[in-house]
């Protein structure tokens, strides 16, 4: 097993993912200190999704958050581009299928929502990635992004940067089937742009009426936005 490199190969961090899967849910969970289920409620109640909708909830992984969002009475849809991790929810009760962000296999306008949680950051072309989300989304439709961001308190920001390159690793190795892929982890989160600058190249990627919320202190941004009618 390994870790992939930050020109974010797609082989690289698909096999990545496949490595990590079968306790990326867990070790999640125990990184996040429990915060993950509290920004999955949150991105499910920025998404809304409303009964008899078509919901794309992309970089799904083992498909936790779509079974969330199909609860609603939505139809959804599990997409990744790792094999591991969709194997790893296969008996979750949701369509899942394959897909490369970049080249999703879907017609234009498929989806009233598409919604991505801490996947963005692993495309090797953001930009790509929101333009093809915006393909598959109806005119009027909404896009829901949830990723880590950049803490908005500095003294904060530097325990979280220290915690994120001392200590996520080792902790890591306790629980995860793949922990030098939470080195990668940690230098992706590091490397990625902080919530104003996600949010101009949402907008640049054709999007409108974006709008953002930290959480936990910014270390998790959710951003949100639609499809121009």
């Amino acid at each position: 097993m390994s870790r992939a490199g930050l020109d974010k190969n797609p082989r690289e961090v698909a096999a990545m993912f496949d490595g990590v899967a079968r306790r990326y849910d867990l070790t999640n969970t125990v990184l996040s200190f429990g915060q993950d289920r509290r920004w999955r409620d949150v991105t499910r109640r920025a998404l809304a999704p409303k009964p008899g909708e078509r919901v794309l909830d992309l970089a799904a992984g083992s498909g936790v958050s779509t079974v969330e969002f199909a609860r609603s009475g939505a139809w959804c849809v599990a997409a990744d581009f790792s094999l591991g991790m969709l194997s790893v929810g296969r008996n979750r009760g949701v369509p899942m299928v394959a897909a490369d962000a970049l080249r999703l296999p879907f017609a234009d306008d498929a989806f009233d929502a598409a919604t991505i949680s801490f996947g963005l950051r692993n495309l090797a072309d953001t930009a790509a990635g929101l333009r093809e989300m915006l393909r598959v989304v109806r005119p009027g439709g909404r896009l829901v992004v949830c990723e880590f961001s950049t803490p908005t308190w500095q003294p904060f920001r530097t325990i979280y940067l220290n915690y994120l390159m001392r200590a996520l690793p080792p902790i890591a190795r306790s629980v995860s089937s793949n922990p030098d892929a939470y080195v990668y982890l940690a230098e992706s989160i590091r490397d990625w742009p902080d919530q104003r600058e996600l949010a101009e190249l949402i907008a640049e990627s054709g999007w409108t009426g974006v709008q953002w919320r930290n959480l936990t202190s910014g270390v998790v941004a959710v951003h949100r936005a639609v499809k121009p009618s």
